[in-house]
């Protein structure tokens, strides 16, 4: 009976997990800019906006709070006129480098499968 216990323990904590990860990952944007973000390195806000096809100005910038406050991306204004703001993964976020990496993997592949392409 324990074992059982734990075992259910333990998929109820990793369900939790996933809870949480897609907490921070939800949405239309969030995994869009990161990918833009991840596979330059340093992005300008106008480049993550051209970047991700049909995004807003206001909700990349709310989208790029949102990855801020989860310690996902850091914000840094560089010194030029006109101001520009920069964006790069954290540590912390660039642990989702694996992820972006298998997801853009898995979606050529997917697409291949799908339409032949």
């Amino acid at each position: 009976m324990e074992c059982k216990a734990n075992f259910q323990q333990d998929r109820k904590k990793e369900m939790m997990a996933v809870h949480d990860a897609m907490d921070v990952l939800s949405g239309k944007w969030k995994i869009y800019i990161l990918s833009s973000i991840c596979h330059y390195n340093k992005r300008r806000f106008s480049d993550i906006l051209n970047d991700v096809e049909g995004i807003s100005n206001k909700m990349l910038s709310k989208e790029l709070k949102e990855l801020e406050a989860n310690k996902l991306i850091e914000r840094t204004i560089l010194d030029t006129h006109p101001v520009t703001v920069q964006y790069e993964l954290t540590r912390h976020g660039l642990t989702l480098r694996t992820i972006i990496d298998n997801l853009t993997d898995w979606g050529l592949q997917h697409r291949r499968e799908i339409i032949g392409k």
